[in-house]
């Protein structure tokens, strides 16, 4: 950290955050690269050349203000979002099996998990493109509130089709979450520590982690779970109701906290879309001056650069709106590349991951690797398996920051990795071998998903970075409900889907090479 950031009033200490890359400035170690000169990542592909010029002066106030308080508090309530992701996407497949059991299992048996990922489809595009036409505040405070009360209503479901709809209302709720904390978080990041996007995705196993040991704590009591169908009645099968009370209390405490422990004011790179330059520069020097920070930034340098017009058409709530941000996704033939390859590789991990699980409870089956094996060490193995995943993005941090790496290495890296795991698992024949190649795989998986999930947003332009970034998400999001089609109908015993998943992940390897943007050393824009 630089001598001057010590000294200044900022007491937090960022030792986790002091490797930074050699580019702008901040509290890290300075270079010989200025702010004035570092590239933006966009800045050479022939955008609008007022938003360039802008983007550029925004960027280098960003760097001048560096790492602060402010960005710790972002971590946190960015990473609430995360993990409400991914718990969203856990609990329902943790709590079909004793609910179907209590409603007579009557119904479509793989109901709960379609109806969380069609929930999370339309919260992805609607959450994502809402962003980049209406702001990312809003949709940042209202998404967790309307998955937590989702969540709360769904303990109380009296069948299995009310508690799809409100599964689906949760997945709603927490489909724009991935879009809106990478791209808030992303939005106010100073350059040399935008690896930190890569670390975010830690949440993401905390949050199956808090679900694992929620549902160990509630599924597993015998006076909370019936035994079965023939004999269960709500009032000795609460456990699952107990699960989603528990869940989505929590998640109401995550939706408090974000619009009471920060005031989170519009992203300036969104204002400057919008052309709210006023509004962009009281933000950054209220930041500034509470972490007694230079900022240098001026309205007259914002106005000097002209008048942006390629973010927004006359009319915000229009076909026409909608068809700039899709259209700006394409502006330039290297950017039209790198968005396809982005959307390929969501729609890749989206059909590998869980189909492979699909496939994988019955045919370890077959292998006896379940023998022995009660609901208290299920549920022991499954926390287990979960918190594993925490620290691939732990890892993924410090390598996407490596010069000889950076963020498509790093991704190739661990698709290579994983699939050379999923291979391996295809020889589990016991207990203990579940475990330790589940845990493996859960760490490594996360090395790309948590990159994948950074380098998203980095590469994609700022004025439409939320509408690519949803409909990523929602081509993942579609490969799911097809996973969850095939479960039902496709024989799970046979090992040939198993290698084709894990065959799939070196399509990924692929893909993360020919990525045309390498945003290591670069900035946002």
């Amino acid at each position: 950290m630089a001598t001057e950031e010590k000294n200044k009033g900022d007491m937090q200490d960022p030792s986790l955050f002091e490797r930074d890359v050699g580019v702008g400035v901040g509290d890290g170690p300075r270079t010989s690269l200025s702010a004035g000169e570092a590239e933006d990542i966009l800045a050479l592909q022939d955008l609008d050349p007022a938003l360039n010029a802008k983007m550029h002066l925004v960027n280098n106030a960003i760097d001048e203000i560096g790492w602060t308080n402010y960005h710790w508090k972002l971590f946190v309530l960015n990473g609430f979002g995360y993990a409400v992701d991914s718990l969203v996407l856990l609990l329902q497949s943790n709590i079909a099996g004793p609910a179907y059991k209590e409603f007579g299992e009557i119904g479509y048996v793989n109901a709960q998990t379609i109806a969380a990922y069609v929930g999370m489809l339309i919260g992805a595009l609607f959450w994502g493109l809402s962003a980049d036409i209406i702001g990312r505040r809003w949709a940042f405070n209202i998404s967790l509130f309307v998955s937590s009360i989702a969540t709360i209503v769904s303990g109380a479901a009296p069948n299995w089709a009310s508690l799809g709809f409100f599964t689906a209302m949760i997945g709603f709720g927490a489909g724009g979450n991935l879009i809106l904390d990478t791209a808030v978080f992303l939005e106010y990041l100073p350059s040399n520590k935008q690896w930190a996007l890569t670390f975010l995705a830690c949440w993401w196993g905390i949050g199956q982690a808090v679900t694992g040991f929620i549902c160990w704590g509630f599924l597993v009591p015998s006076q909370w779970n019936c035994e079965s169908t023939d004999n269960c009645p709500r009032d000795s099968n609460q456990g699952w109701r107990y699960v989603m009370y528990t869940s989505g209390c929590l998640v109401f405490a995550m939706s408090v906290a974000r619009i009471t422990v920060i005031r989170l004011q519009e992203t300036p790179k969104y204002r400057l879309g919008t052309g709210e330059d006023a509004e962009l520069v009281q933000t950054l020097h209220s930041i500034a001056k509470r972490y007694n920070r230079p900022c240098s930034l001026t309205l007259e340098k914002l106005e000097a650069c002209g008048t942006v017009r390629s973010a927004h058409s006359e009319s915000r709530f229009s076909f026409r709106e909608s068809f700039i941000h899709l259209s700006g996704l394409f502006v330039t033939r290297k950017i039209a590349i790198s968005t396809i390859l982005i959307w390929l590789s969501w729609t890749l991990i989206g059909l590998a991951y869980p189909l492979f699980y699909v496939f994988l409870s019955s045919y370890l089956a077959t292998r006896g690797a379940y023998e022995g094996v009660g609901t208290f060490d299920t549920w022991r193995n499954y926390t287990l398996t979960n918190i594993s995943g925490i620290f691939g993005p732990v890892l993924a941090a410090w390598m996407c920051n490596l010069k000889f790496l950076g963020r498509k290495y790093t991704m190739a890296i661990g698709a290579l990795v994983t699939m050379a795991f999923f291979f391996a698992y295809t020889s589990v024949s016991t207990p203990a071998q579940n475990v330790g190649f589940s845990c493996a795989i859960a760490f490594c998986l996360n090395i790309y998903y948590g990159t994948l999930y950074a380098y998203t947003p980095e590469v994609l332009p700022s004025a439409h970075r939320a509408t690519g970034n949803g409909i990523a998400v929602g081509c993942n999001r579609i490969m799911g409900i097809i996973s969850a089609v095939v479960a039902s109908s496709a024989n799970t015993a046979t090992v040939v889907p198993i290698y084709i998943c894990a065959a799939l992940y070196l399509a990924m390897a692929a893909i993360s090479v020919a990525f045309p943007f390498e945003p290591y050393g670069r900035r946002s824009s």
